[in-house]
C-alpha cells in the first residue's frame, strides 16, 4: 500500500500487532507512516504510529470526521470512538 490510496479521515484495519483486527482512522500521514486513532486507546492528542505495510485500508472514508480534518475543526474523541463503532457494526452486518 502507499499513500497515495490514503487520505486524512480514511478507515483502515489493523493486520499486525497487538491492536490487530480493531479499526481506526488516519489522522496524519508521513512518508510510510501512518498516524491512526480510535478515541479510545489511541486519543487524537496521542495517536498510534503505525508503519503503513501494516494497515489495509477499507476503502471507506468517515466522512463528518473527515469534514472537521479538512477545515481544522476541534474532533473530539467521543465523535471519532462513536463514528468507528457504527462503521464496525455495519462491517458485522455485511459479512
Amino acid at each position: 500500500m502507499t499513500n497515495d490510496m490514503l487520505l486524512i479521515g480514511s478507515v483502515v484495519l489493523s493486520v499486525r500487532g497487538r491492536d490487530k483486527g480493531n479499526y481506526f482512522t488516519v489522522v496524519a500521514l508521513v512518508d510510510d507512516i501512518v498516524y491512526i486513532a480510535d478515541g479510545d486507546k489511541h486519543k487524537l492528542s496521542s495517536p498510534k504510529k503505525k508503519n503503513i505495510k501494516h494497515v489495509r485500508d477499507c476503502g471507506e472514508t468517515l466522512d463528518g470526521i473527515a469534514d472537521k480534518f479538512a477545515l481544522n475543526k476541534k474532533v473530539f474523541d467521543s465523535e471519532l470512538r462513536s463514528a468507528l463503532r457504527r462503521y464496525g457494526e455495519t462491517m458485522q452486518k455485511t459479512q
